[in-house]
């Protein structure tokens, strides 16, 4: 809905509600502007508002400070404020100060959102609510608000009002530096969201950090241990590192065509560091990344995924500036400190799109990986791990394997499930023969797309 629409409609049901409740007649309960007065014990009217913006990510955070800040003092109150769409266009200063010609915003009960705060665990926090309470000694009422799109506020917010300066001002203070030490999101894994009304309106989606063993992720002799151990394994010598004077910060790129176990090998990274921040980036959210940035900078240790990064290599249609959205990218990982705990792990099935970038921001990268189709001995290791269940004898997973030459991991998961599928259809115990069938039917040339799908071009020669 356009604003302007939304807007008039919310004024034209206030008025409605005006004349039927007669619009200069006093309306009953404690109002908004009273409400203040009695609590501050001056004039709220005459008082300045000062407000915080809160990114919509890190509201649920501010909402747990809040609540604990009102929590020091027993006799604080938390109330709603009536007055219906009309509020969400108004700055608190606004409603009191329209307050003074006739009382129009009474006292009610508060409106809360459900927002979550891990993979399965939600929190109903205080989406417009005012907080009347003391702090330090001095009085201040604080209405706190989810941010709202549809009435122009891309952003979360508390709003302050306060007896005098020094209350508000070491009540923010005291805001602010919780806000920097606690987090729901820290030691979570989370991917950044695209909001519908932009990336400043996005929000983030919890997830379940991925467990998995060494021996599921096949890769050519050395090459995941080379991974780990830079991505994840320097963050446990840190202190060494500090005191020899060299940089924390990493950046690792992942290439190789589709389907090889570039994603695999980033959730094995997850899975190997537990404890640190997790923040994943991918097509349209990475757009986020200086958010990611600042994000992984405040709750480190940390990493961040970029995947899929050479969709972005010229694209300038979620950026903010003339130059490219990798470019961002490049910059905002120059932008962190050289202690900062924080490894970016990039994606890409062209490495040649990023080439002329990295060249041209030297030192953000510093170690590239391919991760290339699997070999022979590789294709064999799939073959096992994906049909350790089936019972396939070694002779049936080498055949298969030499067959499939020039394949991805993708396509050995296929081709498992594929034979699978066929003894299910016969209703009958899967066997060699269904896996020799399916390497037939997934290598014959009608099924070049589908190869194509799974990432795997034309057969290749067999390899050895």
């Amino acid at each position: 809905m356009d604003e302007k629409l939304g807007k008039f409609i919310d004024d034209f049901a206030h008025l409605v509600q005006l004349a039927q409740a007669g619009s200069h007649r006093r309306q009953t309960g404690t109002q908004l502007l009273e409400a203040l007065t009695g609590h501050l014990g001056v004039a709220a009217e005459n008082l300045a508002v000062v407000e915080e913006e809160i990114p919509p990510h890190r509201f649920v955070d501010a909402d747990i400070v809040m609540a604990d800040l009102a929590a020091l003092d027993p006799e604080s109150r938390l109330v709603g404020i009536g007055g219906g769409g009309q509020r969400h266009h108004q700055s608190l200063s606004d409603m009191v100060q329209q307050s003074q010609v006739f009382p129009q915003f009474p006292l009610a009960q508060p409106d809360y959102v459900n927002l979550p705060v891990g993979p399965e665990a939600q929190r109903q926090a205080v989406g417009f609510g005012l907080r009347l309470l003391t702090y330090d000694g001095g009085r201040l009422g604080v209405l706190q608000r989810a941010a709202d799109p549809r009435s122009g506020r891309q952003s979360a917010s508390l709003e302050v009002v306060a007896e005098n300066i020094g209350t508000g001002t070491a009540f923010l203070a005291e805001y602010r530096r919780r806000m920097d030490s606690q987090s729901v999101l820290k030691g979570q894994v989370v991917s950044l969201t695209m909001g519908e009304f932009g990336p400043s309106s996005g929000g983030v989606t919890f997830h379940s950090r991925p467990r998995l063993e060494g021996q599921e992720v096949i890769l050519p002799p050395g090459l995941l241990q080379k991974v780990a151990d830079h991505a994840v394994g320097i963050a446990a010598h840190r202190e060494s590192l500090k005191r020899h004077g060299q940089h924390l910060k990493r950046g690792v790129l992942l290439y190789g065509p589709p389907g090889t176990g570039k994603t695999h090998t980033v959730r094995y990274l997850l899975g190997q560091s537990g404890g640190a921040t997790a923040i994943l980036l991918s097509g349209g959210s990475l757009a986020r990344i200086s958010e990611a940035a600042r994000m992984a900078r405040a709750l480190q240790p940390s990493i961040v995924v970029l995947e899929d990064c050479d969709l972005i290599a010229e694209d300038r249609s979620f950026g903010h500036g003339p130059q490219p959205l990798l470019f961002e990218v490049l910059d905002a990982m120059d932008g962190l400190d050289n202690d900062a705990d924080v490894a970016f792990v990039l994606t890409t099935n062209r490495p040649d799109m990023l080439e002329r970038a990295l060249a041209q921001r030297p030192g953000r990268v510093d170690l590239a990986v391919e991760i290339p189709l699997p070999a022979l001995s590789e294709r064999t290791a799939l073959l096992r791990l994906y049909g350790r269940q089936a019972n396939f004898s070694d002779e049936a997973v080498a055949a298969a394997a030499a067959r499939t030459a020039g394949t991805t991991a993708s396509f050995a998961r296929e081709l498992v499930r594929r034979a699978v599928v066929a003894a299910a259809l016969e209703d009958a115990p899967v066997s060699d023969a269904h896996l020799a069938a399916a390497a037939e039917e997934l290598m014959d040339d009608a099924e070049t797309l589908t190869r194509s799908l799974l990432g795997s071009g034309t057969p290749a020669a067999p390899d050895y």
